[in-house]
């Protein structure tokens, strides 16, 4: 792992390299973008990306866990956690990839 991350301002950047906006329309549309897939995650929708994967919110219910430094028991509350399941067209991309070097 090269330990990279991709940050908007990135993106914003590719989008205006490949499809020609302003870099003031590409960070636009790249925040409209975000911010329609949180609405539907928030809204306890799936957000289907094709040959991508999909995001989903899933209900984790309370349990115990313990402290590992200490052994004690503790509450964990129930929550809501964000799941994602990369596509197969996805998967065998970054499978493909196993056999060439990583550009770093």
């Amino acid at each position: 792992m090269s330990g990279r991350t991709v940050t908007r301002a990135q993106l914003s950047e590719a989008v205006y390299q490949e499809v020609g906006l302003s870099r003031n329309e590409s960070a636009d549309l790249v925040e409209s973008i975000l911010d329609e897939v949180a609405d539907h995650l928030i809204g306890g929708e799936t957000v289907k990306v094709s040959s991508f994967g999909s995001f989903y919110v899933r209900e984790k219910g309370q349990r115990v866990g313990r402290n590992p430094k200490t052994g004690e028991e503790v509450p964990i509350l129930p929550r809501r956690v964000l799941v994602f399941r990369p596509s197969h067209v996805l998967k065998d991309r970054i499978n493909q990839t196993l056999s060439k070097p990583v550009a770093k």
